[in-house]
């Protein structure tokens, strides 16, 4: 695996005597859980998603804020509420995504969220479709101090790119992807880390080369390829690759389909991260996108109450004692390779 030395650095340098202890103690806690099969919680969680937005500008066809498939409340992240939030970390959290559902540059304080963020010490990293990032949002990106961005490049045509990011458009996306690089150049700053990502689905399997040499030209410092998941796999999916190793599915002598890798009956996950919706509902994880398993309400309690508390504990204590039960696992990546590259 390729190590980003800079991007290695900036983070460690965010790293300070009170979070390594805190990481210390979530991560004993849970190999302390694997052996006595009893959810034991200490520290609280070093990495969290917020999400900016549940809105987006695009209709991803496996994505509920494009399909406009959400059960719950849409609404932008205000930053009252976000101050809050990080101020109930207490100087714990190491590494925070700004980032569930949604186009995060939606919100219009975005960028003003992640600048208190980064003053705080905090690791911040988002995700985008790149749309947003015309030559003002992109000063302002490098402005605020954001240390990983991920722009989503899921084709290396217009016809390929749009074949998934529907109602999007490539040329946009590349030259918000240059407006960045553009401006990190000129103030010379080595933040964001600047991330390709291509969801590898069968329509644009045969360009991942061509996504490489994208990433060369305009100055992009790393590619990631992820495997894509879909809804309804057991049928075969047109969006499963035909190349293997892109795949979280492989197919049955029937010709059914299943993941590939088994469930077990831990998650990492559960003991050092979780998601807090835009109007602050806490989830267990990403996958649990329309937020159906609520383990508390950030508006009526503590994050404190909410992390250590009843519901979190009997979700935990669910999960040891059988995944496959839990709907949002059956078709979890924890424990697969999501980056393949």
């Amino acid at each position: 695996m390729k190590i980003y030395w800079a991007d290695t650095f900036n983070f460690i340098s965010k790293m300070t005597i009170g979070k390594a202890w805190n990481i210390l103690k979530v991560y004993l806690s849970y190999q302390y859980t694997c052996w006595v099969r009893k959810p034991i919680q200490w520290g609280m969680p070093f990495s969290i998603s917020i999400e900016p937005t549940t809105a987006c500008n695009l209709r991803c066809p496996e994505c509920p804020s494009g399909l406009r498939a959400f059960t719950r409340e849409t609404g932008n992240l205000k930053m009252d509420f976000f101050r809050k939030a990080i101020a109930e970390m207490k100087g714990k959290l190491t590494y925070l995504i700004f980032y569930f559902q949604g186009e995060p540059y939606i919100n219009p304080n975005f960028l003003d969220m992640v600048k208190y963020a980064s003053d705080k010490g905090i690791y911040t990293i988002t995700s985008t479709n790149g749309h947003f990032l015309n030559d003002a949002n992109a000063k302002k990106t490098i402005e605020s101090g954001l240390d990983r961005v991920i722009i989503s490049v899921d084709g290396a045509d217009q016809d390929t790119y749009v074949s998934y990011r529907k109602e999007g458009k490539l040329e946009n996306v590349l030259a918000g992807s240059r407006n960045l690089v553009k401006w990190k150049k000129k103030m010379n700053s080595k933040t964001p880390h600047i991330i390709f990502q291509m969801l590898v689905v069968k329509p644009n399997e045969h360009q991942i080369d061509e996504i490489h040499e994208l990433a060369k030209e305009i100055g992009v410092d790393e590619v990631k390829l992820k495997s894509a998941q879909v809804y309804d796999y057991e049928n075969g999916n047109p969006l499963i690759p035909t190349l293997e190793k892109y795949s979280r599915y492989r197919k049955l002598p029937d010709g059914k389909y299943t993941l590939k890798h088994k469930l077990v009956d831990q998650c990492w996950k559960l003991w050092h991260s979780c998601v807090i919706t835009w109007d602050g509902i806490v989830v267990p994880c990403c996958f649990d996108k329309d937020a159906d398993h609520k383990l508390g309400d950030m508006k009526q309690m503590s994050f404190l109450n909410i992390w250590k508390g009843k519901k979190y504990q009997a979700f935990r204590t669910q999960i040891l004692k059988g995944r496959s039960a839990i709907d949002i696992c059956a078709n979890c990546s924890e424990g697969c390779k999501v980056w393949v590259e």
